[in-house]
């Protein structure tokens, strides 16, 4: 499943137009896919002469507004972009980026009273667990509303709470001091070659996916073939199983082993079968670590 990002901001930051130009799409309040450019990929698809190129992507959400309503769709993404107003001349990002940073605390803070609830009802029926729950919750609670966020809480939150202000956050000025969101969901219409034309440096939306990438501390893999070459993310330090899985559920069921080269030697190789023949290639089993670069051909049954 791929990776989620939420984008926020105050009301004409630019959200839709950071949106449309990470995804293509000009539906405001939706769900689109982001390309990660990699330059590693193409050369990787012109080796075993790939029908087919496909770039790893990630969710982009886009939440029409704010509030703790709106903002809690956010609860299941890995990260969060703001979009902050570098352009009109009537507000100070710095100063926006605070009211937002303000709107995930009370957010976060109406869900733990919701949940403390829920739950302090459900605990009359003398279920110790619930109980336990319901007292931790309280201490969350009075911890929040002493002015901390739930980042700073000092033992594991309970997983049912997936609060926003424990995610990553980018913030991103729209404007002259930072980038010029409508000029470049301009040039995501144009091909690419003709797009970097316009430009005197490589495109803000890829230095985006790449912050993105860091966050969230993501590795590329790839898988080769001629009928399709593709790149595809994974949380750092993740297993081959959980590659795997990635790629398909029946790949991970019926695991058995995993051929592994790297990227580079393949292309200097020049084909899987040369890779081999050179003993660049190797086998490994559900255990190992997969490193960003490396391509893999999953070995399994059904």
């Amino acid at each position: 499943m791929a990776l989620e990002v939420g984008i926020v901001g105050l009301p004409s930051s630019g959200k839709s137009t950071l949106f449309h130009a990470l995804t293509g799409s000009r539906t405001s309040g939706d769900v689109g896919m982001a390309a990660i450019p990699d330059d590693r990929l193409q050369r990787l698809a012109d080796v075993v002469h790939a029908r087919k190129v496909t770039p790893a992507a990630i969710r982009v959400v886009e939440v029409r507004g704010t509030g703790p309503a709106l903002l809690g769709n956010l609860r299941e993404v890995d990260a969060l972009l703001v979009v902050l107003d570098g352009f009109s001349g009537t507000r100070v990002p710095t100063d926006d980026l605070e009211t937002l940073r303000l709107e995930l605390l009370v957010a976060d803070r109406d869900h733990v009273a919701r949940r403390l609830e829920r739950v302090a009802k459900q605990a009359k029926s003398g279920e110790q667990k619930l109980k336990q729950e319901a007292a931790e919750l309280e201490r969350i609670l009075a911890h929040v509303d002493a002015g901390a966020g739930l980042a700073d809480w000092p033992a594991p939150l309970p997983p049912e709470l997936e609060p926003l202000t424990t995610k990553p956050l980018i913030a991103l000025e729209n404007g002259p001091g930072g980038i010029d969101l409508k000029l470049e969901a301009e040039l995501a219409e144009l091909p690419s070659e003709e797009a970097a034309g316009f430009r005197d440096r490589p495109s803000a939306l890829d230095e985006i996916v790449r912050r993105l990438k860091t966050e969230l501390d993501l590795i590329s893999f790839f898988t080769a073939g001629d009928k399709e070459t593709r790149a595809w993310t994974l949380r750092r330090r993740e297993s081959a199983l959980d590659a795997a899985a990635t790629v398909h559920t029946d790949l991970a069921r019926g695991f058995i082993r995993c051929e592994v080269i790297r990227w580079s030697d393949l292309v200097e190789a020049g084909s899987h079968s040369e890779a081999a023949r050179r003993g660049l290639q190797r086998l490994e089993g559900k255990t190992y670590e997969v490193q960003d670069g490396d391509v893999l051909n999953v070995r399994f049954n059904v």
